[in-house]
């Protein structure tokens, strides 16, 4: 399975994805793509098979993705304080991957009906999500 994880910022939740992704899939290829350096760094951390930067990365590592990871505010353009071009939510949406978003309140955006979790409960659920996903596919 080819995962795409996109994070921006700090790349705190990209970082957290991959540290339990990697131990639960091992047979999984892992791309990290910060929308910032500092995203990116952050995410090395934790051993990505593959890591890119900006707004091409995005947009190329998108279209052979298999599964999609990320913040909500990856789709939408001008979210994460401006860090997601029309582009690269363009990009994330039109790509035929699935895609699983961890609903944070920080993209000015809420989801009706969604609890607020914490950062760390929403990670635990999206890698459960990702497991069951690539159990199935398997």
């Amino acid at each position: 399975m080819k995962i795409l994880i996109i994070d921006g910022q700090g790349g705190r939740v990209g970082r957290l994805l991959i540290e339990a992704l990697r131990p639960r899939l091992p047979q999984a290829e892992i791309t990290a793509v910060g929308t910032n350096a500092m995203a990116t760094q952050a995410m090395l951390k934790a051993s990505p098979h593959h890591s890119a930067t900006g707004e091409n990365s995005v947009i190329v590592c998108c279209r052979s993705a298999q599964l999609i990871v990320g913040p909500l505010g990856i789709v939408l353009a001008d979210a994460l304080l401006g860090e997601i071009t029309p582009a690269m939510a363009a990009a994330v949406a039109r790509s035929p991957a699935r895609k699983l978003l961890l609903p944070f309140d920080q993209c000015s955006t809420r989801i009706a009906g969604m609890p607020a979790l914490s950062m760390s409960r929403l990670v635990e659920e999206a890698v459960e999500e990702i497991c069951r996903w690539a159990e199935a596919a398997s």
